[in-house]
């Protein structure tokens, strides 16, 4: 069965520093395009976590979401000594500097005010800052990874079937409007008949017998749409055959499609007759909306 490349999937992990929440969400793409959205993730395991995605969901957009819901009681937030004493030097040093004569009464420097002044500061107080993820808690974090992955390939499964069943019904739906098209072929060369016969008595022609025969398979030569007909059928044989038989029919089908444009496309130009054209653009349509439906086909 085939897969849409439209995928979301969610599972957690229960590690020491609280609850880790790993979340997937795939979109069609011609390849596998991963973008890890955190910092949580170790760099040593960024390849490695790359690679799974790649071998599981194959191409598309794949947008990673790890986040951390901490434990209560490791909420506390971390001043930076350091940073706090360096802002305060500045700051003195700053004042050391400044003309005696600007200062006013009542405005100098207590430690105190400085001290409560510079703690307000909003890169001084931060959170409590280590690693989330381990060596020794890899194995849950990775686990978690694999049943996300596992959700996002469910997800994409039970599209892929409202999938399969729209494309598969449109290619039959082209079928049966080119069985229409071949119910209109004996209007279609009575018409020309028609026309030929009345050129003829306008122009003042009498045609003989054989010389009308020749003209109607001259014309019948160069606006014969069988050859069409037939490899669309043909095209439409392979497109089915290509979504059934193979794993991930997506790009394949693309190349399809455009064979199948082209025979529709080609029936249209000959076709010389208006209930037939009417019929093509119905075709067209039919391969529009595949084409749009194929190119989420993983």
């Amino acid at each position: 069965m085939i897969k849409s490349m439209t995928g979301y999937g969610r599972a957690e992990a229960i590690l020491a520093a609280g609850k880790l929440t790993v979340e997937i969400r795939t979109l069609n793409s011609k390849s596998a395009d991963i973008s890890i959205k955190s910092s949580l993730l170790p760099k040593d395991k960024d390849l490695l976590i790359r690679q799974k995605i790649a071998d599981r969901l194959v191409r598309g957009t794949i947008d990673v979401y790890l986040t951390l819901e901490p434990n209560a009681s490791d909420n506390a937030r971390v001043l930076d000594a350091e940073l706090v004493k360096g802002y305060c030097a500045q700051v003195m040093r700053l004042r050391d500097e400044m003309d005696s004569t600007h200062a006013r009464p009542g405005q100098e420097f207590i430690p105190d005010e400085l001290l409560s002044a510079v703690l307000r500061f909003p890169d001084v107080v931060s959170a409590k800052k280590e690693d989330v993820i381990s060596e020794g808690n890899w194995p849950e974090v990775e686990a978690a990874f694999d049943r996300a992955l596992d959700a996002v390939n469910e997800y994409r499964e039970r599209e892929g079937l409202a999938l399969y069943n729209d494309v598969t019904g449109r290619v039959q739906n082209i079928l049966n409007l080119e069985l229409e098209v071949e119910s209109h072929e004996k209007e279609r060369i009575d018409s020309v008949r028609e026309r030929i016969l009345k050129a003829a008595e306008e122009l003042g022609v009498k045609l003989d017998g054989e010389r009308f025969e020749q003209e109607m398979i001259f014309w019948l030569e160069k606006y014969d749409i069988n050859e069409e007909k037939v490899r669309l059928r043909q095209h439409c044989a392979y497109f089915m055959d290509t979504l059934d038989g193979e794993p991930y029919p997506g790009k394949k089908l693309g190349f399809i499609i455009q064979e199948m444009g082209r025979e529709i496309n080609t029936t249209g130009s000959k076709a010389n007759n208006a209930s037939i054209q009417k019929t093509v653009v119905r075709m067209k349509d039919e391969l529009e909306k595949i084409r749009e439906q194929s190119m989420n086909i993983l």
